[in-house]
């Protein structure tokens, strides 16, 4: 069968879906790391513990020993894709939170630089190959929140180079990640969207219903629309309740997503060093193979197994790449109103002294881009978005977008932001 003979394919290319820790040692070098986790906050870690000073000796990564991911783990876990998390928290909204976005998007970039030889930062699907190809792990950044671009698309695209609503961030080219919306935020981007979304790390309702976890009719349209769930490993969106979680139980809610929305549809999300606690049998990224493991005992096939390590994303990224390719427009430079932005911390340098209180709409209306989506309902809640190597936006003062360099970029809602992930 495909899985005793995987280690006979002679195109090392073609990642071995076999996925026990033992089985993946006996031919290391015919394996290229196949294994793409949407969501990992080390990069926080570095700035609460070191202050993003990678020179000090206790940051050395292969060292580091008391975080869920160091480069050994990561090695032992055949980690091959990873965004990184450029979080930071929502109380800066309003104060230093672009500069200290800009200090976390550093940091990983620096991390790529020490480690050369570890880590690529990429921004594209054919960079994520090249990774792989390397042997190195394809690197990709995560801007949590939009108070992270300060109400301002230019801060927006300037993340971008170094989105704002669903239809800008198509025509970037930007991942909408969803991992941290409503359900009605879910249901208008998937309907907006002319390319797939993600839900960067988000389980499945049924089984545990938190209101970060995705329900069964979102499935199906994730289905409907070649999108992807990446399941998060945190306890309290696996089990639901104090009891300590374990790898059969994360193995569940991907059985579950695969069910209902099909196993292209089917991702890894960890969360590894933002969350307090993780399943018994994922204690950090070195057990991700033991997962792959479990899968294989319940009848996932190679191809189903390959999918959800990596190509469902990438296919994901090519269809998004192709989307922006096929939309040619200019650049958005409407200025959000200056009432909304109003505050102790804002200026109005560029504003007229009595500002127009017709404010554009948060998506724009059908004539002003009819060929790329329907108008939503003037009671829809804005989409959000992660980026493709972009960043992204978002017009509603009371909600918060993501960003990803390689891109990604996320949006959370009111109560649901990083800083309340221990709410059930």
């Amino acid at each position: 069968s495909s899985r005793t003979n995987c280690w006979a394919v002679p195109d090392a290319s073609v990642p071995c879906p076999i996925g026990a820790a033992h089985l993946f040692s006996r031919r290391p070098d015919s394996l290229t790391p196949p294994f793409f986790s949407r969501h990992n906050d080390l990069p926080w870690q570095l700035l609460k513990r070191f202050n993003n000073r990678l020179s000090v000796a206790p940051a050395n990564l292969t060292l580091l020993n008391d975080t869920h991911t160091n480069i050994p783990k990561l090695q032992s876990g055949h980690v091959g894709g990873q965004f990184w998390a450029a979080y930071v928290p929502c109380d800066t909204q309003n104060k230093d939170a672009v500069k200290r976005t800009l200090e976390q998007i550093d940091v990983i970039h620096r991390m790529c630089d020490t480690y050369p030889e570890t880590f690529t930062c990429v921004t594209n699907s054919a960079g994520i190959e090249e990774a792989f190809k390397a042997k190195k792990i394809a690197s990709l950044i995560g801007v949590e929140g939009g108070h992270s671009i300060d109400s301002s698309l230019g801060v927006l695209r300037m993340f971008y180079r170094l989105g704002r609503v669903v239809q800008e961030m198509n025509r970037l080219g930007m991942i909408v990640d969803l991992a941290h919306v409503s359900v009605k935020t879910m249901t208008d981007a998937l309907e907006i969207s002319k390319a797939p979304v993600i839900f960067s790390h988000s389980s499945a309702y049924e089984l545990c219903r938190s209101r970060r976890n995705v329900p069964d009719d979102i499935l199906r349209r994730v289905n409907q629309t070649g999108s992807l769930v990446m399941v998060n490993f945190y306890n309290a969106y696996v089990s639901c309740n104090k009891q300590a979680a374990n790898l059969s139980q994360v193995a569940d809610h991907l059985d579950h997503v695969k069910k209902v929305a099909g196993y292209e549809a089917v991702g890894f999300g960890g969360d590894y060093d933002g969350v307090t606690t993780v399943p018994q049998g994922l204690e950090d990224v070195s057990k991700y193979p033991d997962l792959i493991a479990e899968l294989l005992r319940r009848n996932w096939t190679a191809e189903e197994v390959k999918a959800a390590l990596a190509t469902n994303l990438l296919r994901v990224f090519r269809k998004v790449e192709k989307v922006s390719d096929l939309i040619q427009e200019p650049a958005d430079d409407e200025p959000i109103e200056f009432q909304q932005l109003d505050g102790q911390c804002r200026t109005s340098y560029g504003y007229p002294a009595s500002t127009s209180s017709s404010a554009p709409s948060v998506l724009p209306s059908l004539s002003a881009r009819p060929q790329l989506v329907p108008a939503p309902s003037s009671t829809s809640e804005p989409a959000t978005a992660a980026g493709v190597g972009r960043v992204v936006a978002h017009r509603t003062p009371t909600a918060e977008t993501g960003v990803t360099n390689g891109l990604m970029a996320m949006l959370s809602l009111p109560g649901m932001g990083h800083d309340e992930r221990l709410l059930p």
